[in-house]
Parts: C-alpha cells; structure tokens; sequence
C-alpha cells in the first residue's frame, strides 16, 4: 500500500477500542456480519426502470451470501419479460455481490436488486426473525396455485366506466352489474390451474366451467358484461 509524504511523516498513534459491526437479525440469529458469506434471509422489493415504464418485483432466497432462490415478476415494458427470464437463470448460485455488480438487463431489476441488497446485508429481510429461515422454494409461495403471478389490472374511463380485467383469483372474463350499472361483482376464471387440468388430460370445456368462479353479488346481477368486448 502506497503512504502520501504527509501520511509516511506522521506519528502513529494505536488504536483503542475494537468496534466490530453491530449485530443483525438474521434467521432467527442475532449476528455480526463482516464478510458477504455471513449474510443470509428471504425477502422482497419493488424497483421500476428510469423512465418509470414498467416495474419489477424481485424475491430472493440468500443462504450464506449465495443466492439459492430468485423469483423475477415485472410489468409493464414487454420487454422486460425477456429480461425476466435472463435474470432468473443469471443470479442463483451467485454471490450478493457478485449479483449487485451484474448487468441483469433491465435497468428495474438492476434497481430491485440494489433494494435487496441493502435490505440483506442490513439485516431487514422478512425472514429476520424466522429461526433457520426458510426451506429453498418458498418463493413460490408468493405465486399460490397454478404458479401465476399475483396482478391486478384495471381499466377506466370517464366515458364508460371501469372495467376489471385481471383480479387476485384469476381473468376476469364477466362484470357483474345491477339495475342501475353499478358493480357489484365479477366472474373469473383461474387460469393456471384450469391450464394444469387441461394438460392433465381434463376436456377443456370441463375444465373452463370447473374452474370458473364469482365473486361479489352474482346471484343478484341483472346483467353481465365482457370486460374487454363490451
């Protein structure tokens, strides 16, 4: 290591106290974390790309500072699954570091990752206070059945209304209306599992009405619309 002059010059003084990191919660264990190896946790975060055109949800399972587990979700730009798709073979078995200093394509995974890294090595992830953490494969958990992300997607305008396209239980193929066209309902199906069926070997006439359901006051509707067509 090269010494300035006025450093070389300089009388040394020793120093007192050894004041080591403070401890973190981590797994259930309250730990002092000096290399990236003593980083573990599960958890998540929301980051979108500069020009705020689309968003990503990254999960990441962290095991001794490697990580074992990611779940990449975005919306918005349709490019941005393509890079989805990259991100998740790119960062299992990766380092934090090493994933914090990798191009991971789009600019709001490269962002989520930032997040995450911060919430890791501080000790902030959801699985602080888990003792052991979780098994590799609670990501999924996030998707629930037929593995599909959680979205929402609604549409409105003043002229016509609201329209509900895509809800937590599946696509939304029906609005519920009353007798003075307000909502008081929607008809969906679940579209994963309907899907497994289907490749199960279910007719998929049989598997559309078995996994078809409502919510809401459908027994009341006076009419039902097709969000995207009416």
């Amino acid at each position: 290591m090269n010494l300035s002059h006025e450093v070389e010059q300089m009388v040394c003084v020793a120093k007192g106290p050894k004041h080591g990191p403070a401890p973190i919660p981590q797994e259930g264990q309250w730990t002092k974390a000096k290399e990236i190896t003593d980083s573990s946790g599960q958890t998540h975060g929301v980051r979108w790309c500069a020009p705020q055109q689309g968003a990503c949800k990254l999960t990441l399972h962290v095991k001794e500072g490697i990580i074992q587990e990611a779940l990449v979700e975005t919306i918005g730009c349709s490019g941005m699954t393509h890079s989805a798709a990259m991100a998740a073979e790119i960062l299992p078995g990766k380092t934090l570091l090493e994933a914090l200093n990798t191009d991971l394509v789009c600019d709001a995974i490269n962002t989520a990752m930032r997040e995450l890294f911060l919430q890791i090595v501080y000790g902030r992830t959801q699985t602080a206070f888990s003792e052991g953490g979780l098994p590799i494969g609670a990501g999924l958990e996030d998707l629930g059945k037929g593995l599909r992300s959680i979205t929402g997607t609604m549409y409105g305008t003043s002229a016509k209304g609201v329209r509900y396209l895509e809800m937590a239980e599946g696509y939304v193929t029906g609005l519920v209306l009353d007798e003075e066209d307000h909502v008081i309902g929607y008809q969906f199906i679940k579209m994963g599992q309907m899907l497994d069926a289907i490749k199960g070997g279910m007719d998929a006439n049989e598997a559309l009405k078995k996994f078809t359901g409502t919510y809401g006051r459908f027994a009341d509707a006076v009419k039902v619309i097709d969000p995207r067509k009416q």
